[in-house]
């Protein structure tokens, strides 16, 4: 928590704040399944896992997934091991195996650049193990570095599917940078774990209901000709002004909403208040969702 904190919430001292994340009787474990159980009410599903190479080094995850019959895809480092139909060898040395028309061409979904697009292998691995398994191997064209994932799924699944699940982790990036620029998810100046973990209950429950309050608004009111989207960062601004009272009411803060919205919708605007807090995400085959580490 920053020292700036509870004054911009409106507290003449950081006491109160400080009670809440410290001695206050609450149960951050509580509030963290009640988040848990409402996505899953709510039918977001997870039939993907993608993660970096910590959890693609931990054989116990990747075991209570298959267990589940989860999908993943788990990036792993260049000196991990895999088995295939030759024997067991270091990931970058498989792909001396490979001819060139192994490679194919496809997106990994769109960046800040434009669409992110590599060169992708597929090897089948671990061929006595139930399920499908395989080294995801992937090449930027231009330096011809590459890295390594190892996925898993309960049957056949094509080569773009696995492409798509591995730029998902994109999507987690996303959310952290949000998180901390809307819900101060990194401004915890706290001694304590048990201050932080409340915190950082807190700032994620913030931002889920940023998350679902825009996803609300889009669908009861789409944003007509001249305005963009409602994003998390403008229904953050204005609950500010709602919840700290400050001097203007509802039919102004609404007004000021939409002028904004309409000066971003401008082809020839500089000017982006907003900027980075979209909640578009690169976009998976239907019926495929991941969650992400």
């Amino acid at each position: 928590m920053t020292y700036e904190g509870p004054f911009r919430l409106g507290d003449t001292t950081p006491d109160g704040m400080q009670h809440l994340l410290s001695r206050a009787v609450w149960d951050a474990d509580t509030v963290r399944d009640d988040l848990r159980d409402h996505v899953v009410e709510a039918g977001v599903g997870a039939c993907w896992v993608a993660g970096d190479e910590v959890y693609g080094q931990s054989p116990h995850l990747r075991a209570e997934l298959q267990e589940r019959q989860v999908g993943y895809v788990l990036a792993v480092a260049s000196s991990h091991r895999v088995t295939t139909g030759a024997g067991a060898d270091r990931a970058d040395q498989v792909i001396f195996d490979l001819p060139e028309r192994a490679w194919q061409r496809l997106t990994a979904g769109p960046g800040a650049k434009g669409h992110r697009c590599y060169d992708w292998a597929l090897v089948k691995i671990d061929p006595k193990q139930p399920g499908r398994h395989w080294l995801l191997i992937r090449r930027t064209r231009r330096t011809s570095e590459l890295a390594f994932y190892r996925c898993y799924a309960p049957g056949p699944v094509p080569l773009p599917v696995l492409v798509q699940v591995a730029g998902r982790r994109w999507t987690i990036e996303e959310c952290f940078r949000t998180g901390k620029g809307l819900t101060g998810l990194d401004e915890h100046q706290v001694r304590r774990w048990r201050s932080w973990y409340r915190w950082t209950t807190l700032a994620m429950l913030a931002h889920a209901f940023l998350a679902a309050a825009a996803v609300s608004e889009r669908a009861a009111q789409p944003a007509g000709p001249g305005l963009t989207s409602l994003t998390l960062g403008e229904i953050r601004h204005m609950l500010v002004h709602l919840i700290n009272r400050t001097p203007r009411d509802v039919a102004d803060v609404l007004c000021w909403s939409l002028w904004r919205r309409r000066h971003q919708a401008r082809p020839d605007s500089r000017v982006a208040l907003n900027e980075g807090y979209s909640t578009s995400f690169p976009k998976l085959s239907p019926g495929v969702s991941t969650l992400s580490w």
